[in-house]
């Protein structure tokens, strides 16, 4: 929770008493250095989320626009070997009713994936509570 120069700086038990302005002296260096310290936690924390969600949407975006260019070729080829059976208008429309299905479904399992990840810092949380209670009972 502190740093070995933070620790350094509390009295020891020897016996030698400090007067009281020492002591919240020493207690106010000890909370900022804290405080610097959650800072440093919730912003590494908050760097490791981003690249979480970068690492899971970069992907999905690449395999989006790849995926557009291929169905267009794919959906004109479908069209194209349809129509003689059924119609050019008939076998658009069945291309672009089976690819909403398709790409509704997708989409449905994206936006569930999304809202599994958590952005929230919870370890910077949990030691701000930590230190919260901490500095409760120095205070006390």
């Amino acid at each position: 929770m502190f740093s070995q120069k933070a620790i350094d700086k509390l009295p020891r038990a020897d016996g030698e008493r400090q007067s009281l302005s020492e002591l919240f002296h020493q207690l106010a260096t000890l909370a900022g250095e804290l405080v610097r310290d959650e800072f440093a936690l919730a912003k590494q924390e908050g760097r490791e989320k981003l690249n979480l969600l970068r690492s899971a949407l970069m992907p999905a975006v690449m395999g989006i626009v790849i995926g557009q260019l291929a169905l267009m070729g794919l959906c004109a080829a479908a069209a194209i070997a349809l129509a003689p059976v059924v119609g050019a208008w008939q076998s658009v429309l069945i291309i672009g009713g089976a690819l909403s299905v398709i790409s509704v479904t997708l989409l449905l399992l994206g936006v569930a994936r999304l809202k599994r990840m958590s952005l929230k810092p919870d370890q910077t949380l949990e030691t701000l509570e930590e230190d919260k209670k901490w500095l409760k009972r120095q205070l006390t």
